[in-house]
């Protein structure tokens, strides 16, 4: 069976930008390898605040920006399945936040991840607390940091 891959942004953007765990997250992304791949809808936003704030800090120049954000774009509209937020995820996403101590995305990245009815979906992050959450919630999970 072949595994589901869910990627939070803290994951994702390795995609995108040459970081610990680049390689993992390169060689489950690679579309060669057929893996499904799924993301919230919210890691748009929360990518772009990535870049852009690595593009202000002088990490990456404003052409990288553009042609990286074109990359994300093509991918968010061709590679991922996009989990949509709706009222029943927020709510879930809610009840999360007030069970363990979660920001609100990460509160909302989860939720998406629970939604999913794949029995062999991988939560990946690279947030500790969020992943060692995801396993509470019952959820398999992987570390890029661990598959570096």
């Amino acid at each position: 069976m072949v595994n589901v891959y869910f990627l939070d942004t803290s994951a994702l953007v390795k995609r995108y930008v040459p970081e610990i765990g680049t390689n993992w997250i390169l060689s489950i992304t690679d579309p060669a390898t057929n893996h499904p791949l799924a993301i919230a809808q919210i890691t748009w936003v929360e990518v772009l605040s990535a870049l852009a704030r690595r593009q202000r800090e002088g990490s990456l120049s404003a052409e990288q920006f553009v042609l990286t954000l074109q990359d994300f774009r093509y991918d968010f509209d061709n590679l991922f399945q996009v989990i949509e937020i709706d009222q029943a995820l927020i709510e879930k996403a809610g009840e999360l936040a007030i069970q363990y101590p979660l920001r609100a995305y990460d509160s909302v990245q989860l939720a998406s991840a629970l939604f999913l009815q794949y029995s062999q979906l991988v939560f990946v992050s690279a947030d500790e607390r969020l992943l060692n959450i995801a396993q509470i919630e019952g959820l398999v999970t992987g570390n890029p940091h661990d598959g570096a």
